[in-house]
Order: structure tokens, then sequence, then C-alpha cells
């Protein structure tokens, strides 16, 4: 199965940016474990430009990408385009986040991408990752 696992404004400073809240590891490690823990084909996007995703999302529908794991960063909270893209591509996504976005600021507890995935997994750290793609095969599976 193809995967697609996306990423949005800011982390790319992952382990520099606040690491008491995102963790010590790069953005790269991450990928890296990843594909060291999944027998599938991966592919990594990060922009933190809103119209970069919103046309990787459109390609990974062309590619005949089975699932996205998706880190929408601060666009977590106000994209309605990147919402509208889910929802148009209609493939399963699951949301992720590092943090404990519910128990974070008021402006970071609601997600308008949510409601176009099949879930949301938040506050396990970069293991928030794996967990995603695990609910996606589990997804796929059923």
């Amino acid at each position: 199965m193809k995967f697609l696992i996306l990423n949005g404004p800011n982390l790319n400073f992952l382990g520099i940016r606040e690491p008491a809240i995102y963790g010590h590891a790069s953005l790269k490690q991450i990928e890296s474990d990843l594909d060291q823990s999944f027998d599938h084909e991966l592919s990594f996007f990060q922009s933190n430009h809103e119209g970069a995703l919103i046309d990787r999302l459109q390609e990974a529908y062309y590619e005949k990408i089975d699932g996205i794991v998706f880190n929408p960063g601060a666009f977590t909270h106000y994209s309605y385009a990147l919402h509208d893209a889910l929802t148009s591509i209609q493939i399963p996504c699951v949301e992720v986040h590092l943090s404990a976005i519910q128990q974070r600021e008021s402006f970071r507890q609601t997600s308008v991408i949510a409601p176009a995935c099949i879930g949301q997994i938040s506050g396990f750290g970069k293991d928030s990752y794996a967990l995603g793609l695990e609910a996606l095969l589990k997804h796929l599976e059923e």
C-alpha cells in the first residue's frame, strides 16, 4: 500500500522549535523511523504554504495513494481550504499532532480538518505518526 505523510507549517523545525512541547526528534528522524517500521511505500511532504499542501493532496488522488497521515500544524485551526481538499480527494486521512491539542490554548483545541478525516491522534509525540499509520492500516483492512 502507498501512504502519504503530509506536514504543514513549522514542522520542518521539529527538534528546534519548542522541544519541551514538540520533542527533540527532527522531521527527518521521524520520517526515517517510519520508513524503518512500516513495510509499505511511504512518501513524505512538508510545506509552510497552504497551496503547496493542497497541490500535494490533489497529486495524491492521481497517484492512487491509499491513505494519508496529516499533521496540518497551525492550519488545523483555520484552513477550510485544506478541509475541502481532503473531502474532494476522498482518501482516508488521519490527522495527527505531536502535542495534546485539547490540553493547550483554546485556539488550538478546534480542528477544522478533523471532520474531513477518519480520526485524530494527538499527544503521543513522534509516535502519533506511527499510531496514525496503524489506524489507517486497520481502517483499510476492514
